[in-house]
């Protein structure tokens, strides 16, 4: 439905973290390199869980090998310095959801490329700093498949019960 994007991710728990996402809201991940972490480190695996198999990651080389090979329509860049609010949107179906790295958000060459439809933030508290990159993507992602009214949703499967 929509395509989270990941710039030179660090931390591989959430990498992994978004891979559960993606596969749960039919999202896509494109990975853009250098990676921080190998795509078979133990921590992203945890994280991820068994949804690495069903995951679709991709890999590019640079953000301009990205927009080159994806062609995408519109890509919405998050960053904290962004005038538009991650509601204020209408996201269409195919929309990126660009996230930078965890150290320090996107470079400015990217939220400046001419690709970019807008920057977008998501508030935060007065003293606050950030938000966890996976709860951020998680955050943005809900809100454009709200938006669609949770489009190709199914219920999930009931969990067994304990005895208590």
């Amino acid at each position: 439905m929509f395509t989270v994007v990941l710039w030179q991710p660090e931390i591989p728990p959430n990498t992994g973290n978004l891979m559960r996402l993606t596969v749960n809201t039919g999202c896509d991940l494109p990975l853009i390199e250098p990676l921080g972490f190998d795509l078979d480190d133990a921590r992203m695996r945890r994280a991820g869980l068994d949804y690495r198999e069903f995951a679709s990651v991709t890999l590019h080389a640079s953000f301009a090998a990205f927009v080159s090979d994806l062609s995408p329509h519109r890509i919405y860049a998050y960053t904290p310095y962004g005038s538009t609010v991650y509601t204020d949107p209408d996201y269409e179906e195919g929309d990126v959801l660009l996230f930078g790295r965890e150290s320090d958000g996107l470079p400015d060459d990217v939220l400046t490329h001419p690709s970019i439809t807008d920057r977008v933030r998501i508030p935060i508290a007065p003293g606050g700093r950030s938000l966890n990159l996976a709860n951020a993507a998680a955050i943005a992602v809900y809100e454009a498949w709200r938006q669609h009214g949770f489009a190709n949703h199914r219920r999930p499967r009931a969990m067994p019960r304990r005895s208590p």
